[in-house]
Order: C-alpha cells, then structure tokens, then sequence
C-alpha cells in the first residue's frame, strides 16, 4: 500500500510540477516536502489542506482512513452485476448495496464502484429501451432479438473481463462509461 508521501509525490509528478514548485505554491519549506515524499514524516493538518488544495484533490484521496486492500472483494463486487441474469435489475441492486455497505472500507471501492454502477445504468437504459421498441413497434423483430442479445452478451463479457482485470490489478480507478450520474 503507498504511503501518503508516495501518494502526494504521484500526483504531483502527474501534474508536472517540481517540488520547488509545490513546496513554494503550498508555502511550505522544500526539506518538509521532501521529509514527506520520503516517508520521513507524514503531512499534519494545515500542510496536507496546502499540498491537497495545490494537487486539486481531496484530503481523502490521500489518505485511507484505515481502508484495506481486498482484491477479492473488488472482483467479487465487478462478478456482483451478473445477478441481472437471475434477478431483474439485479446489476443495479446488488452492487449499489454492496457499494454503500463497503465503499468506506475498502480501497478502490468508491470509484470502481461509481464506475460499475454508471456502466450498469446506462446498459440498463439501452437494455430496455431495446424492449420498449421491440415489443411497441415491432421494427425488425430479427434484429431487435439480434440487438437484445448482443446487449446481454455484451454485458456478461464486460463483466468477465473487468473482473479478471481487477483480479490482476490492472483496473484501479477507471471504468469506461458514457455517463456519469453517480459520484
């Protein structure tokens, strides 16, 4: 797990910034700055606000809040939305539950679990609009059934390989999706 000076160094390499830069910006001595990025010491009140607001991110961000790393309940919580194969709607039921229960205690949740459940909104979306259409205007009938599969396999396949991909850590914080209704 990165500490918070390792965090603070990511993001601030990201952002193309020196530590001459940050530490002047966040009006703070370069030395603590590079204490901080070292693992020497760690950021307190005032210093971590500067560094956060300076990164443009959150405090909570960088730091866990005693959240623990759970590979296996990340991929268990990506498999979750297959419970639309049994349950209607299910691949927004149970992963928003699970979502809200463990979102605060587990690392990489909030986000792949916002991502998750937008994805799984807007297939929801198609998935059923692709119903109303075919059932109220009979337009092709082949290729409304052709449209509804391809949705559901497409889905079942999306989930498989988002599982796999979070199982080999290499999904952290994205999750592809056109819209974004939950934060």
């Amino acid at each position: 797990m990165e500490t918070i000076g390792e965090k603070i160094a990511e993001i601030r390499k990201r952002k193309g910034l020196t530590q001459e830069q940050l530490a002047e910006e966040a009006k703070i001595n370069l030395r603590t700055l590079q204490r901080i990025e070292n693992g020497e010491t760690e950021p307190r009140g005032n210093t971590l606000r500067a560094l956060c607001t300076i990164l443009e991110i959150n405090i909570e961000d960088v730091l866990d809040y005693g959240k623990v790393e759970d590979t296996g309940f990340l991929v268990g919580f990506q498999l979750s939305a297959l419970s639309f194969v049994a349950i209607p709607l299910g691949n927004l039921i149970v992963p928003l539950i699970l979502w809200l229960t463990k979102k605060d205690k587990i690392i990489l949740l909030d986000k792949q679990g916002a991502g998750l459940l937008n994805f799984q909104l807007l297939w929801t979306v198609l998935f059923y609009v692709s119903i109303f259409i075919l059932i109220f205007f009979a337009i092709g009938i082949k290729i409304s059934l052709l449209l509804l599969l391809g949705l559901y396999v497409g889905n079942v396949i999306f989930i498989i390989v988002t599982s796999i991909l979070v199982g080999k850590g290499k999904l952290k914080n994205y999750y592809p999706g056109l819209i974004s209704i939950i934060k």
